[in-house]
C-alpha cells in the first residue's frame, strides 16, 4: 500500500518534475495478414490493427484521468513490414499509406514497423522496402521506420550501411520544405531489440506474442530534482543509490500503467522500458543530470563516466520494480529533444565525436543529431559503421537518428516541433571514407559472439 508520504511525493514529481509515461506502444504482429495480393494484405493489416488498437488511445486517457499520471504518446508497433512485402511483392508504399490511414484513424501519435532486418544479409522483400523508405516517409506523416544492419551475432552487413547513408541523404531530401522531417522518423540499428515501445525505432519482433502493451516510462527532472537534494560533497556512491531508488519509484508508477491497461484492452502485457528520454522542457534533461552529478557542461571531459554510472543505476534500480523491464531501458542522449543537449551544443561543449563516445554507455546511440547539408552519404554510412562497430563489440544496442539540414547554413537550425524539438546543426568531419563503404561485404562478427 502507498503511504501518504509516497502519495504526495509522487504527485510533485508529475507537477514539479515533468514525470509522465511518455508512451503505451501496442505491439501488433502482422503475420497472419501476409498474402499473395497486396492489396488484400493491406486490407488485412488495416482489419487487423484496428480491431486491436482501435480503444488504445481512450484507454490511455482513461487511465491518465483515474490516476492522474500523465501518458503523453499512444502508439502502435508492427512486423517488419518487409516480411509481408516478400510474401506479396508490389510498391511497399502501399503498405506505408495503410499503416499511416489506420493510424490516424484510431487517433495514435506515431506507428513504427516500416521496417527490415538484414544483419546477415537480404531477404526477399528487404530491398524493395528500403529502396522505398525515403519516399514512404515523404508521402505519410505519422508513419516510422527503422533498420537493423548489424549485430554482435551476425556483424556488420556493409552493402546495408551503405545503402541507408543514401536513404537517410534522400529521406531528408524529400522533405527538406518541412525542416527534412522525413529523417527524424528512420533509424538505422545495431542490436535493435523487439519489444522497444519508443518510436522512431519501434517493431513488433516475431519473437513477440500476437499482441502485448509495452510501456515507457520516463522520469529525467524527476532524478536530476533527487540528486539536487543531496549534499554536494556526497560519496558517488551515494548519488547512484539515490539513482537506484528513484529509477525504482518511477518504474512502478510504469508497471501499474501498463498492468492496467492490458486488463483494459484484454491483451497481454509485454514490458515497461525504464528510459530517462528527455524533452525540450525546462527541467527534463538528461544532460542537466549530468551536470548535477558535478560536470560544469555536458560534453566535458568526466561525462562519459557519468553517463555510464547513470545508465546502470537507472536499470538496477528498474529491474528491482519490474520482473518485466525491457526495451531500451538506460538514458537516451538525443541532442534536439534535450535542452541541456542543445545548450551544450551551441556552447561548444558538445560535439559529435564526444557524443559517440558516450553512445558506448547509454541506452541507445547517435540520436536526433542535425548534420550539414551537404554531409555525403559515405560519411553518414561511415557514421553508421562506427556506431554499429560499438554496439557489435560491446553487446548493447546502437542507432543512427541523423538530419541532414538540406540547404540549410552550417550555422543554421531544424525546429521540428512538439517531442522531437529543435536542433542546431553540429559540424561534421568530412574526409572521404569512400572507399570504405563501397568495399560493402560484411564486417565479421566479433569474437564474443562465439558464446555457446
Amino acid at each position: 500500500m502507498n503511504n501518504k508520504n509516497e502519495i504526495v511525493e509522487t504527485i510533485k514529481m508529475i507537477q514539479e518534475q515533468n514525470l509522465d509515461v511518455r508512451t503505451i506502444t501496442m505491439g501488433i504482429s502482422l503475420i497472419d495478414c501476409m498474402d499473395t495480393d497486396i492489396k488484400k494484405s493491406c486490407e488485412k493489416v488495416y482489419n487487423k490493427i484496428y480491431k486491436y488498437a482501435k480503444d488504445l488511445v481512450k484507454t490511455g486517457e482513461a487511465i491518465a484521468k483515474k490516476y492522474g499520471i500523465p501518458i503523453i504518446n499512444k502508439r502502435v508497433s508492427v512486423t517488419p513490414i518487409s516480411m509481408l512485402v516478400g510474401v506479396s511483392g508490389g510498391d511497399p508504399i502501399e503498405y506505408a499509406k495503410t499503416l499511416d490511414r489506420v493510424a490516424k484513424d484510431i487517433g495514435v501519435n506515431f506507428i513504427g514497423g516500416y521496417s527490415a532486418l538484414v544483419q546477415k544479409g537480404f531477404a526477399p522483400g528487404d530491398r524493395e522496402l528500403i529502396e522505398s523508405i525515403p519516399r514512404a516517409l515523404a508521402e505519410t506523416d505519422i508513419v516510422c521506420s527503422s533498420v537493423n544492419i548489424g549485430s554482435t551475432k551476425a556483424g556488420i552487413n556493409l552493402d546495408a550501411v551503405k545503402i541507408m547513408g543514401q536513404k537517410i541523404k534522400e529521406a531528408a531530401e524529400l522533405t527538406k520544405d518541412r525542416e527534412c522531417i522525413g529523417a527524424s522518423k528512420l533509424v538505422v540499428f545495431c542490436n535493435a531489440v523487439e519489444d522497444n515501445p519508443f518510436m522512431a525505432g519501434a517493431f513488433h519482433g516475431v519473437g513477440e506474442a500476437d499482441c502485448v502493451i509495452n510501456v515507457g516510462v520516463s522520469g529525467p527532472g524527476v532524478v536530476r530534482a533527487a540528486i539536487a537534494a543531496a549534499p554536494k560533497d556526497a560519496p558517488i556512491s551515494e548519488i547512484a543509490d539515490i539513482i537506484k531508488k528513484t529509477a525504482f519509484k518511477v518504474t512502478r508508477m510504469g508497471q501499474l500503467v501498463g498492468v492496467e491497461a492490458s486488463k483494459m484492452l484484454g491483451v497481454e502485457f509485454g514490458i515497461v522500458d525504464l528510459s530517462l528520454a528527455p524533452t525540450p522542457a525546462v527541467g527534463d534533461s538528461v544532460a542537466h543530470i549530468l551536470e548535477e552529478i558535478g560536470l560544469e557542461q555536458c560534453g566535458s571531459v568526466g561525462t562519459t563516466a557519468c553517463l555510464a554510472m547513470l545508465n546502470d543505476a537507472v536499470k538496477k534500480g528498474g529491474v528491482m520494480a519490474s520482473s518485466r523491464v525491457g526495451g531500451l531501458s538506460g538514458a537516451f542522449i538525443p541532442v534536439s529533444e534535450d535542452a541541456g543537449m542543445i545548450a551544450a551544443t551551441k556552447s561548444g561543449a558538445l560535439c559529435i565525436e564526444k557524443l559517440e563516445a558516450m553512445t558506448a554507455v547509454c541506452s541507445v546511440g547517435l540520436d536526433m543529431i542535425v548534420i550539414p547539408g551537404d554531409t555525403t552519404p559515405e560519411v553518414i554510412s561511415a557514421l553508421i559503421a562506427d556506431e554499429a562497430a560499438i554496439g557489435m563489440i560491446n553487446c548493447k544496442t546502437t542507432a543512427v537518428r541523423v538530419i541532414p539540414a538540406i540547404g540549410k547554413p552550417d550555422d543554421g537550425s531544424l525546429d521540428f516541433g512538439g517531442l522531437l524539438g529543435y536542433g542546431p546543426i553540429m559540424p561534421i568531419r568530412k574526409l572521404k571514407p569512400n572507399v570504405f563503404i563501397n568495399r560493402g561485404g560484411h564486417i565479421p562478427a566479433p569474437l564474443n559472439s562465439l558464446k555457446n
